[in-house]
């Protein structure tokens, strides 16, 4: 509708969009050349940082783990950690009843 308004031939619609798909396309592969620079500066500045081990005896490793443990527990009710599962057979269920599933139709009035 635009075309047809603004009196264009159809050489300059096609160049018109070459140069959009030829723009699009070129800067698609900018954005992955700027991603692949972007990736190598992370992983050479991480490779740079001189990296610290930091090594923990066993006796501090459950001292940290029991005062973690207690620091949760305070937080929550008492409860006693164990899960029950009853199985209990009905053969009615207002869950699996697909009677409540179904809509019922209005009345038509003609």
């Amino acid at each position: 509708m635009i075309l047809l308004q603004a009196n264009w031939d159809w050489s300059q619609v096609l160049w018109t969009s070459l140069i959009s798909v030829v723009l699009v396309f070129s800067v698609l592969l900018l954005l992955v050349f700027v991603m692949q620079i972007f990736g190598k500066a992370v992983t050479w500045h991480r490779a740079s940082k001189p990296k610290q081990t930091l090594s923990l005896h066993e006796e501090e490793v459950a001292a940290i783990m029991t005062a973690l443990k207690l620091y949760k527990s305070a937080l929550h009710d008492k409860e006693s950690e164990v899960l029950t599962i009853l199985s209990i057979k009905r053969a009615y269920s207002p869950w699996s009843s697909k009677i409540h599933g179904l809509t019922q139709l209005p009345d038509r009035k003609f």
